[in-house]
């Protein structure tokens, strides 16, 4: 058994936990939206179509905020297609995934599927092969009140009331050769910049995002977000940062070590913009939204290509088993430590595609094992994120050199006074005694709760016919003695500990 420790204080705070960090993304890709959210033939259907048991399961999940339609798609979409009577909306070809957009689902179907599910939205404009003026038409048909002629267009529509959408993408992954309208960074940096500030004219309260690299392992990473940001650092306020994670060549110690990287990515994005910053000699500090993250078995993609012109084919529907529900888990740990340069991040992606929940036509919706732990963090992390230092043992990783057994971050709510815990074992053998020491926080804290995912088979999953074959357990050993508390944590292992007074 292996042991690590580390000391909370109230005292040393790193940001209050931003609700956006909960968010998810809806594409308009594979079944997603289609048999995904959207399914008017369904047992559970409501009036406008959309599957109650998704709903409920996206409450559960806890979402905060969804990032729509794209994605790659989004830099072929024509947002005036998905508008209007259903019956009048054209099919198109999406050329990013392959297949044909039917508009049955577009802006206002949307927006009443956010309001059902009670999440934010984050829109994304299509800076690929539109621009300026397409950007101020849809910021009008959203925001705009009355009297113009889209936002007398959306009322016709039956959307009176404007749908105050505070966020937008200024485009999608653009640095990439895939992206339809691929542009350079000056290109890029350039149309994004001018639309921001045709956009703020109008509506100067907007959160705006720029693009940033689609990975760290493009070869322009860095370079790519310094000169878009020379360009647009003084009108927009975050630049995104996507990332997905898969155990390449069977690499299971490199993969379980996953948020090394996205520690990595975060550190060098706000370097970077930091940097720029001071070059401008600006007082701005700009935010990170990580829009897209998660597992994702790319090395898959090629294999289940679309070669035929369908509406919502079966794409990159991946099942998820023990080990990725633990970097999910462990992925939201580095996101949480980075509350004071990320306040929003989108999980990509909801439903069916690579995503936590997943359905089958005119049957049942069910959680993956990645649900879990989002779901647990979502709930349970309140007020500070406080800054954890843990000493323990490491281990060798082919892709990131020595990486930490254990990684934890915490959570202080000084209203309610509870404090959570959230932490993973790496290790593939080896179980960890963890201890932790709650310095200043009193006497009477007690364990409320406490989860672990955890399974000898790191290779279960759940599925239709068994959804709940994995599911966190109340974790063992866990007790507060004298102001520490002390746990085991079990091999390969993500677990939430909420401290109540």
């Amino acid at each position: 058994m292996l042991s690590a420790t580390f000391t909370l204080d109230p005292a040393f705070t790193v940001a209050p936990v931003s609700r956006r960090t909960f968010g998810s993304f809806v594409e308009h890709m594979g079944r997603c939206v289609y048999t995904g959210i959207y399914e008017p033939s369904h047992p559970t259907a409501d009036a406008d179509g959309f599957r109650r048991d998704v709903l409920e399961l996206t409450r559960e999940l806890g979402v905060s905020i969804v990032r729509y339609p794209g994605g790659n798609f989004v830099s072929g979409y024509r947002w005036e297609d998905g508008v209007g009577p259903v019956a009048d909306r054209p099919v198109r070809r999406d050329l990013a995934w392959h297949s044909l957009e039917t508009n049955e689902v577009g802006i206002d179907e949307f927006a009443r599927w956010a309001g059902k599910a009670g999440v934010e939205i984050m829109y994304a404009l299509n800076l690929g092969t539109r621009g300026v003026q397409e950007a101020l038409d849809v910021q009008e048909y959203l925001n705009h009140p009355d009297r113009t002629r889209l936002a007398e267009l959306r009322r016709a529509n039956g959307s009176p009331e404007p749908y105050g959408v505070r966020m937008f993408c200024l485009g999608n992954e653009l640095d990439g050769e895939w992206q339809t309208g691929h542009k350079t960074a000056q290109e890029y940096g350039r149309l994004a910049a001018e639309t921001a500030r045709a956009m703020r004219s109008a509506e100067p309260w907007l959160e705006l995002v720029a693009c940033g690299s689609s990975g760290s392992s493009m070869p322009t990473f860095a370079a790519w977000e310094a000169e878009v940001l020379e360009l647009t650092y003084d009108a927009v306020d975050y630049i995104s940062a996507h990332a997905y994670y898969e155990p390449l060549d069977g690499d299971l110690d490199s993969f379980l070590a996953s948020a090394v990287d996205m520690d990595h990515v975060v550190d060098s994005v706000v370097a970077t913009a930091d940097s720029v910053g001071a070059k401008l000699k600006s007082r701005k500090r700009l935010k990170i939204s990580f829009d897209e993250w998660n597992v994702w078995y790319q090395s898959r993609l090629e294999a289940s290509r679309e070669t035929e012109w369908r509406v919502a084919p079966r794409v990159i529907e991946d099942c998820y088993n023990v080990a990725d529900a633990v970097v999910v888990g462990n992925l939201l740990i580095s996101l949480l430590r980075h509350s004071d340069r990320v306040t929003a991040a989108c999980q990509a992606q909801l439903v069916n595609v690579i995503a936590p929940i997943r359905t089958e036509p005119g049957g049942p919706a069910w959680r993956q094992t990645i649900f879990h732990p989002f779901a647990l963090t979502a709930r349970l992390a309140r007020g500070e994120v406080l800054r954890v230092e843990p000493r323990g043992p490491v281990y060798e990783t082919a892709r990131y050199g020595e990486a930490p057994v254990i990684d934890a971050v915490a959570t202080h709510d000084a209203e309610s006074g509870e404090v959570t815990v959230f932490v993973v074992n790496r290790s593939r053998t080896e179980g960890v005694e963890l201890t932790v020491a709650l310095t200043g926080f009193g006497a009477g804290l007690r364990v409320a709760e406490s989860w672990t995912l955890a399974d000898d088979d790191l290779s279960a999953a759940n599925t239709a016919d068994q959804p709940d074959r994995v599911v966190p357990r109340p974790a063992e050993s866990v007790a507060v003695d004298g102001g520490v508390l002390r746990a085991t944590l079990p091999p390969v292992s993500w677990t939430a500990i909420r401290l109540a007074a």
